[in-house]
C-alpha cells in the first residue's frame, strides 16, 4: 500500500507495502483557491524556514475485508530527500515499510527512508519528522505518510508453539525432535489474534472509550447522533467532490475503486437496536458509533517553501506549530486532544476564536463528546490540567464539517495525513486562515498541530 501511494511511482500486486506506494501519487498538482482567506496576523518567524504542504493523497478508505488497495506517484524521483512513513500493525517481513514502499514506488536506492509507529498518530509524527528534517536543513522535500492494512494482519502461533518450534530448530537429534513432537497438544495450535487492547492496562480500547463516555456522562442518544453527523456531513462532502484527495486506482482483477465505502447514514431508530460493543449489557459504545477496522494509505509532500516555489509548486498551506502530550493510559486514554489543544494555541500564540477550521480524529463518538465536555470544564482544567479557567470546545460549525474517522474510515497510521490535507482543503474551500489538528492514540498520548493557509 505504502508504495502504491508513493508512485502515480510504478506498479505492483497487492500487500500493506504497496498500499503506500499508491498514496504519495501526484503530489505535484496546483490548487486552485475557492475563497479569499481573512486577513489576520502570519506565524512566520524572523530566521525560522517556512515549511509548506505542497500536496496531500489517499486511497480510498475502505473497510477491512472489504477491497485491497493499490498505488503509485508521478513525483520526479530526485525531487525527494527523504521519505518517511507510519505504520502499528507492522508485517515482519517489510517492518520497515517507509523503504520497501520507497523502493517498490521507483524511488532512488539512494533515497533514505524509515518508518515510525505511534499508534493513531502515527503518521502526524512521520509529518512533524519531515518537519524537523526540513527545519534542520537536512532536507528540502520529504514524502510522509502512513499505510494500515488491516484485512491481513500478522496472527502469531501461541508462545508454547513458538517455544516448541524454536527448540526444534535447534534440537540436534532425531529423538530430541519426536519427543518435541510429541509434546505438542491441541491447545498449542491456538492462534494469538492481535487486539486493540493496551499492553499496561490489557484493556481494549473501546471498553476504555466506554467508560469514559460514562464518566463525562455522556449519553447514547448523544453518541448515536454525533456518529449520524459525522455519516450524513461525510456523504454530503463525498457527493459534492469536496474528498478531493482520494485517488481512484484499479485492483487487479477488481473494479476501480474510487471513494470511501464506509460511510453509510443511518437513522436513530436503526442505531438505537444495536447492543453495546463492549461493556455488556449497559454500555453505550456500539458498532454504529465507533470507527471500524479501516484498510488505507494517504502521502503527503512537505517541503521548504523556498524549494516548493523554485520548482513551480503552488503550496496548500504552512504547517506551523505542534505538540505531542501523553497522560494516564487507564483513566484518560482518549483525552489527548484535550491536553494537546491549549498547548499549541499557547504556543502558536492563538485563541480558540482564531481557529477557523478543527479537524479531530473520531475514533468513538463518546470519545469525541468527552473531550469536548472535559474542554468546557473548569472543574477538569483545575483538577488535571493545572490550568486556572476551561480551554474551551470548538464550535460545532467549524468542527468536523466533512465527516471524520466515524464515517470515512480509520486505518491507524494513515489517519494523521487526512486530517492535515482536510485542513488545508477546508481553509481553501472556506476562505479561513488558521486550522487546527488533533487526535488521541493508545498509550494515553495525543497531538495537535496549527495549520496556516497559504496566500494566493
Amino acid at each position: 500500500m505504502a508504495s502504491m501511494l508513493l508512485t502515480s511511482l510504478r506498479s505492483s500486486p497487492l500487500t500493506s507495502v504497496q498500499a503506500a506506494q499508491f498514496a504519495a501519487r501526484s503530489l505535484g498538482t496546483s490548487v486552485h483557491l475557492q475563497a479569499q482567506a481573512k486577513s489576520k496576523k502570519t506565524l512566520a518567524k524572523p530566521g525560522v524556514k517556512n515549511i509548506v504542504l505542497v500536496d496531500g493523497v489517499r486511497t480510498p478508505f475502505l473497510q477491512s475485508g472489504t477491497i485491497g488497495l493499490l498505488n503509485r506517484t508521478g513525483l520526479p524521483k530526485d525531487a525527494v530527500d527523504y521519505i518517511v512513513y507510519g505504520t502499528v500493525i507492522q508485517e515482519v517481513k517489510t517492518s520497515n515499510v517507509a523503504r520497501e514502499a520507497a523502493l517498490g514506488a521507483g524511488f532512488s536506492d539512494k533515497t533514505p527512508a524509515h518508518t515510525v509507529t505511534m499508534a493513531c498518530i502515527s503518521s502526524n509524527q512521520a509529518m512533524t519528522t519531515a518537519v524537523g528534517l526540513i527545519a534542520a536543513g537536512q532536507c528540502d522535500a520529504v514524502v510522509a505518510g502512513g499505510v494500515e492494512f488491516m484485512s491481513d494482519v500478522p496472527i502469531r502461533h501461541s508462545r508454547r508453539m513458538r517455544k516448541t518450534m524454536l527448540s526444534l530448530n535447534k534440537a540436534k537429534t532425531l529423538g530430541a525432535r519426536l519427543s518435541l513432537l510429541g509434546s505438542i497438544r491441541l491447545a498449542h495450535l491456538a492462534p494469538e489474534l492481535p487486539a486493540v487492547a493496551e499492553f499496561s492496562t490489557a484493556e481494549t480500547m473501546g471498553h476504555s472509550a466506554d467508560r469514559l463516555a460514562a464518566a463525562f456522562g455522556v449519553s447514547r442518544l448523544e453518541q448515536d447522533e454525533f456518529a449520524l453527523r459525522s455519516h450524513t456531513l461525510a456523504k454530503k462532502a463525498q457527493d459534492s467532490g469536496l474528498l478531493s484527495d482520494v485517488i481512484s486506482f484499479k485492483v487487479p482483477g477488481k473494479d476501480i475503486v474510487s471513494k470511501d465505502n464506509g460511510i453509510r447514514p443511518s437513522t436513530m431508530e436503526q442505531m438505537a437496536k444495536l447492543k453495546p460493543a463492549f461493556i455488556k449489557p449497559h454500555g453505550t459504545v456500539t458498532a454504529a458509533n465507533s470507527s471500524f477496522l479501516t484498510d488505507g494509505a494517504s502521502a503527503v509532500l512537505i517541503m521548504s517553501e523556498e524549494k516548493a516555489l523554485a520548482m513551480g509548486y503552488k503550496p496548500k498551506a504552512y504547517l506551523r506549530d505542534f505538540v505531542y502530550v501523553s497522560q494516564d493510559p487507564k483513566d484518560q486514554l482518549l483525552l489527548g486532544p484535550t491536553y494537546a489543544t491549549p498547548k499549541v494555541l499557547e504556543k502558536s500564540g492563538l485563541t480558540l476564536n482564531d481557529i477557523d477550521v478543527f479537524e479531530f480524529h473520531e475514533a468513538f463518538a463518546g470519545q469525541i463528546m468527552a473531550n469536548l465536555k472535559a474542554m468546557e470544564s473548569d472543574w477538569f482544567a483545575q483538577t488535571y490540567m493545572g490550568r486556572k479557567t476551561k480551554v474551551g470546545a470548538p464550535p460545532m460549525e467549524k468542527f468536523n464539517s466533512w465527516g471524520g474517522s466515524l464515517s470515512l474510515g480509520h486505518p491507524f497510521a494513515a489517519t494523521g495525513c487526512r486530517l492535515v490535507t482536510t485542513v488545508a482543503h477546508r481553509l481553501q474551500k472556506e476562505g479561513g486562515q488558521y486550522g487546527l489538528v488533533a487526535a488521541c492514540a493508545a498509550g494515553g498520548q495525543g497531538h495537535a498541530m496549527v495549520i496556516e493557509a497559504y496566500p494566493q
